[in-house]
């Protein structure tokens, strides 16, 4: 059994209007499964694909207080097209960010609800991709967080050190899953967390139990309304594990 990254889960003021702004960075279609839900995924796409991670926006009152620690870096496949993206993403409502980046090659910046994304310099290894480059999530720990993803997904694990790890579908396409060691602490749920499914025909009871046995654990939180299960990972990052499809 195993499960593999699907989609990521966005919490939003307004779902609609952040799903156009990113429908419109992204080039990707809009639809909706229920009021305050806004789901993305490339024109023609068929659900579930490994070759990109689809987005879901959730209306949420909560309000943004820290820095997220999952976000997404957008691929870029010359210096003009980099500059060229950031311009049009300005006009679409983004605003450059400063997490502390300093002096770098890529470009940080802000959705119109403050979420944080990078618009990378173009780089070989994400030719290929698709317009996300790559889903980041911020930890104490890159080794751990590899070794519980690893073992959770059935995703190929590209580079290990102390400070990052990267993973990608076992299929070789899509955008990749990369773990980067930061400073910053989790504090309050993640605005922005994973969505794992397993395969159709598994057992989603066995999935999540297999899941806890590698580390996973039971946020507290009353989950008899919905339909899917909500785990966190070993650092303490929430994450959905949907039903086999």
């Amino acid at each position: 059994m195993a499960t593999r990254l699907v989609q990521i889960n966005m919490k939003a003021h307004d779902d609609s209007a952040l799903g156009r702004f990113w429908a419109a960075a992204l080039g990707w279609g809009i639809d909706s499964e229920a009021p305050g839900v806004t789901n993305l995924e490339p024109l023609g796409f068929s659900y579930p694909d490994p070759t990109a991670v689809c987005i879901d926006i959730i209306a949420r009152p909560e309000p943004k207080t820290a820095k997220n620690r999952v976000h997404l870096d957008l691929a870029t496949t010359s210096t003009a097209h980099q500059t060229e993206l950031v311009a049009r993403l300005k006009d679409l409502g983004a605003t450059l960010a400063d997490v502390g980046q300093g002096d770098v090659p890529w470009t940080v910046m802000a959705d119109p609800e403050g979420n944080e994304f990078c618009v990378l310099e173009p780089r070989p290894v994400y030719e290929g991709t698709g317009p996300i480059a790559a889903v980041v999530v911020d930890c104490a720990d890159p080794r751990e967080m590899a070794r519980f993803w690893g073992q959770a997904m059935d995703w190929t694990l590209h580079e290990l050190a102390d400070d990052h790890a990267t993973m990608r579908s076992s299929e070789g396409v899509g955008p990749y899953l990369e773990f980067i060691r930061t400073p910053d602490t989790k504090s309050g749920w993640n605005r922005v967390h994973l969505d794992v499914r397993p395969y159709a025909g598994d057992d989603v009871e066995a999935e999540g139990a297999r899941l806890r046995a590698l580390g996973a654990t039971d946020p507290v939180f009353d989950q008899a309304a919905i339909h899917w299960t909500i785990l966190a990972d070993t650092e303490g990052n929430e994450f959905c594990l949907l039903a086999p499809r």
